[in-house]
């Protein structure tokens, strides 16, 4: 049996996918207002549409296996980073009285990583699940036409996904309900928008990639189990 070869493409995108996951996490808690209008964001809305970029990427030009794999390592790796952030915290107090309020700022900020970092797995698995799926279906039944459309479509049912399990476990308790909606749906809004300015960029690179790799998966009679880890 013949061992999976990945080209560096396929590695670059997979790397910068999982870092886009894992950055976003310590940029959640800091919001911030919208050109001074009754809205805002999560510092995260800056950097997470990439990894759902990406995602939309691998799908289209290797196949919906490979994203599964990456979703996975993706998964994985942010819970490790995830489990080292809270054992730092749990760390003792430095000797110096000086060092106290960095560790404490530290702390304040990293504690959040643990919580941040479980609703952002389970939003993310599902999202990009769902981005995968969406994304790789279509394409099975456009015959491979309107990238584009299937780009912006994929990633809209993905961040809906991604953002109803996301905002009320992060910011439950801290913002109403009606503020958590309205964070969420400004998100999901933001993000997709953000995904449409860059769509010229998104489909100049897949075609260049799709030429220089000689791929361009189509996903037929493909198991889309999402726990088939093994079948990449």
């Amino acid at each position: 049996m013949s061992k999976p070869v990945f080209s560096t493409r396929f590695l670059v995108m997979s790397v910068a996918l999982i870092v886009c996951l894992i950055t976003s996490n310590f940029f959640v808690p800091r919001l911030w207002q919208v050109a001074g209008l009754p809205l805002q964001l999560s510092g995260a809305v800056l950097l997470f549409p990439v990894s759902y970029i990406l995602n939309d990427c691998i799908t289209e030009v290797y196949g919906y296996r490979k994203a599964r794999f990456v979703i996975w390592l993706a998964f994985l790796l942010s819970a490790f980073v995830a489990l080292m952030a809270q054992l730092v915290c749990w760390l003792p107090a430095p000797l110096q009285e000086s060092s106290r309020p960095v560790a404490d700022s530290f702390n304040s900020l990293f504690a959040m990583v643990p919580k941040t970092t479980a609703a952002s797995l389970i939003a993310f698995f599902v999202g990009s699940t769902v981005n995968a799926w969406i994304m790789s279906r279509m394409k099975v039944a456009s015959h491979g036409r309107h990238f584009g459309v299937r780009a912006i479509l994929s990633s809209l049912g993905g961040e809906i996904a991604d953002s109803a399990i996301f905002f009320p476990v992060v910011f439950g308790g801290i913002l109403t309900l009606p503020e958590a909606l309205k964070l969420a749906v400004t998100q999901v809004c933001a993000k997709v928008l953000y995904e449409i300015v860059i769509l010229p960029v998104t489909s100049w690179y897949v075609r260049h990639v799709k030429k220089e790799e000689g791929i361009d998966a189509l996903d037929e009679g493909i198991s889309y189990n999402p726990f088939k880890i093994k079948d990449i």
